[in-house]
């Protein structure tokens, strides 16, 4: 079999480690061996490389990046689109000791000791401490405010890295003390090239492995723009075809059915505490208002594999029922308040039925959001000041005395007219002739509009 996956003599550059004796230890990860080493080996995020962009005065080790000197940075993107990769090709500027901490594992003291070594290292030495932390959103208050000193007065330069939504995870003063970027998913393109780079690069693969072209693009869509995946994808597709013919001459071949085994179902990215959750849900949302039933069922899905909580689902739609399908479809708000209670009474995964039932109903269902703009503009009007007081024959009549205030007086009792409906006065002074509710010609609403030109006619006695 081939050494490609066994110990061999290290190299500064390969991403091995060495321990006493000079015996290096197994070969590092190929997402690791694939790292860059300077910002021309990153493959994508060009948004953010151009000449003259803050990440290449950064990595340049300028000194006007920032008005006296290099600026912290927040890089905010999915994982596998380059930020720890950032981060190194930073710290490797001319003049610069690079030192990582990881937001699982680090607390307010190492924050501390690391600002207290970067003094050190600035005033002896004339050294800047790129300070690179991982997950900064794992990081309460406290602990990101213990950082704030350091970058404030520039002892280091931090890179923090999150796959967060920074303007719900970072502090607002770390948040303004540094730049946002923000790094794009990777495109097929950007896999496709980084996966045959790694099969040829002798710190990579070396040329002992061929993709077929199906597994190329099953790698590719198994990654999902995440880089690290697909260049673990890669490795366990590498693994599974020698194993599969160990006595074959290099290079051997990655087919589809080596790439299959490998990894056979892609993560899914789904952060249900942060943006991903009010994207998704906005997208879904959108589609069900939209009448895309196939879309709407897509994004149910992915909610659902992501372990959202079916009931918040539920919820959603028994909102939606009301404020987009209305009275169009009356029966769409009952569909959506049954679905609710019986996935509440069943659970998972037979609600995910009765959820894919109701959002193709809503979904189908005829659109009108005339209702939820009558209660908003009747709202306005109340929060505006309009409607002030109430018409006499409207008011309670039934305690003493109410009928000397003239409570009730003039009062016509609907069920003694013709079809049960009164020629009378029911809104205030300065709102009579106002309309709230507006029907539209779509679904039920097109014979409900009809019925109400009918009845304001005759209470209004037009």
């Amino acid at each position: 079999m081939s050494d490609l996956f066994s110990a061999a003599q290290p190299d500064p550059d390969s991403g091995e480690d060495t321990v006493s004796g000079g015996i290096s230890r197994a070969r590092s990860p190929l997402a690791v061996r694939m790292r860059p080493r300077s910002l021309e080996d990153v493959v994508g995020q060009e948004h953010l490389l151009g000449p003259g962009s803050p990440l290449r005065s950064l990595a340049a080790g300028s000194a006007d990046v920032g008005p006296a000197g290099p600026t912290s940075a927040i890089l905010w993107g999915p994982p596998g689109t380059g930020k720890t990769t950032l981060a190194h090709v930073i710290s490797h500027g001319p003049g610069r000791k690079f030192v990582e901490l990881s937001a699982i594992t680090s607390g307010v003291k190492d924050v501390r000791r690391v600002m207290e070594e970067a003094l050190t290292e600035r005033d002896l030495y004339g050294r800047t401490t790129v300070l690179f932390l991982d997950e900064i959103h794992r990081f309460n208050k406290a602990q990101q405010d213990a950082l704030l000193p350091g970058v404030e007065n520039r002892w280091v330069v931090l890179i923090a890295a999150t796959t967060e939504n920074p303007s719900f995870s970072v502090v607002s003063p770390l948040l303004s003390r540094s730049l946002l970027l923000t790094l794009k998913p990777l495109t097929t393109q950007n896999i496709g090239d980084l996966l045959q780079r790694a099969v040829v690069q002798e710190r990579g693969l070396a040329s002992k492995v061929r993709l077929t072209d199906e597994a190329l693009e099953h790698l590719v869509r198994l990654a999902a723009g995440d880089a690290r995946r697909g260049l673990t994808a890669l490795e366990a597709a590498a693994g599974v075809a020698y194993s599969a013919a160990p006595e074959a001459t290099e290079p051997v071949e990655i087919t589809l059915e080596h790439a299959e085994k490998a990894l056979d179902v892609a993560a899914l990215r789904y952060d249900k505490a942060g943006d991903q959750h009010y994207d998704v849900t906005s997208a879904f949302i959108k589609s069900l208002r939209g009448s895309d039933v196939d879309a709407a069922l897509h994004y149910l899905a992915r909610m659902l594999e992501a372990g959202e909580d079916p009931r918040f689902i539920a919820r959603r739609l028994v909102i939606s029922a009301s404020e987009d399908v209305g009275m169009a479809d009356p029966t769409a708000l009952q569909t959506a308040v049954a679905a609710a209670q019986a996935v509440q009474l069943i659970g998972m995964p037979e609600g995910r039925i009765i959820l894919a039932e109701a959002v193709v109903h809503l979904a189908t269902a005829p659109k009108s959001n005339a209702a939820y703009m009558g209660i908003n503009a009747a709202i306005a009007d109340v929060r505006a000041g309009r409607g002030q007081g109430i018409p006499p024959g409207l008011r309670d009549a039934h305690y003493p005395g109410a009928t000397q205030l003239g409570h009730g007086n003039g009062y016509v009792y609907s069920h003694d007219e013709p079809h049960g409906v009164a020629r009378q006065q029911y809104a205030p002074d300065d709102l009579v002739g106002r309309n709230y509710y507006e029907p539209t010609l779509n679904g039920a609403e097109r014979e409900l509009q009809a019925r109400i030109e009918k009845l304001r006619s005759i209470i209004r006695g037009q």
